[in-house]
C-alpha cells in the first residue's frame, strides 16, 4: 500500500526532502512524477536536474510563481486549480509509484482548493502509488490522513541576517 507522506512546518527542508524521496525512488528504478506548485517558472536547481532524467521522472512547474497581495489572486486561482486537475490525474493514473506535490498546502491556505477534496482523490489512488505532500502550514486534516508527517523546524536561517537566497541551496 503506497504511504502518504506529508513534509510540513516553518523550517527549510521540506522540497529538499521531497527531492530526496525522488533521489531514492529512482535508485530503485521507480517512476516518479514531481509537481511544484507554487514556485513559477524560475530555474530551480532540481527543475534543471530534472531535465536530464526525463525517463525516470516527470517534473513539471505548474504555478505562477509565489502569491503576492498586488496581484490579481483570480489568475493565480485559476493557475492553482489547473495544476491540481494535472495533479489529480498524476495521482490517479497510477503511472508513477511516487508523486510529489510539492507546496500543495498553500492551495489549502489561501482557500483555492479543499484539504477534503485532496483527501478523497488521495484515498482513491491505486495502492501502488506513494504520494508526498510538502508544504508550510499542512492543515490538521491531511496531517491525520497521513502516515508519515515530518515538520520541519527552523532553528537558525541565513535569510534572518539578510543574507540572500542563494543559487544551490535555497533554489
Amino acid at each position: 500500500m503506497g504511504l502518504l507522506i506529508v513534509y510540513t512546518g516553518n523550517g527549510k527542508g521540506k522540497t529538499t526532502a521531497a527531492l530526496g524521496q525522488v533521489f531514492r525512488a529512482l535508485g530503485h528504478g521507480w517512476t516518479a512524477c514531481f509537481l511544484q506548485f507554487i514556485k513559477g517558472d524560475r530555474n530551480t536547481g532540481e527543475a534543471l536536474f530534472a531535465r536530464g532524467l526525463s525517463e525516470l521522472l516527470v517534473f513539471e512547474t505548474l504555478g505562477r510563481g509565489f502569491v503576492l497581495p498586488d496581484r490579481d489572486s483570480g489568475k493565480d486561482r485559476d493557475a492553482a486549480l489547473a495544476a491540481w486537475d494535472r495533479a489529480r490525474e498524476a495521482v490517479l493514473s497510477g503511472r508513477h509509484r511516487l508523486v510529489v506535490l510539492d507546496e500543495l498546502t498553500y492551495l489549502f491556505r489561501y482557500r483555492f482548493l479543499d484539504v477534503h477534496e485532496a483527501l478523497r482523490v488521495f484515498r482513491e489512488r491505486p495502492d501502488h502509488v506513494h504520494l508526498v505532500v510538502t508544504g508550510r502550514g499542512a492543515p490538521e486534516e491531511l496531517v491525520a490522513a497521513a502516515d508519515l508527517v515530518t515538520r520541519m523546524e527552523e532553528v537558525k536561517h541565513p535569510l534572518a541576517s539578510r543574507t540572500k537566497a542563494q543559487e544551490g541551496i535555497e533554489f
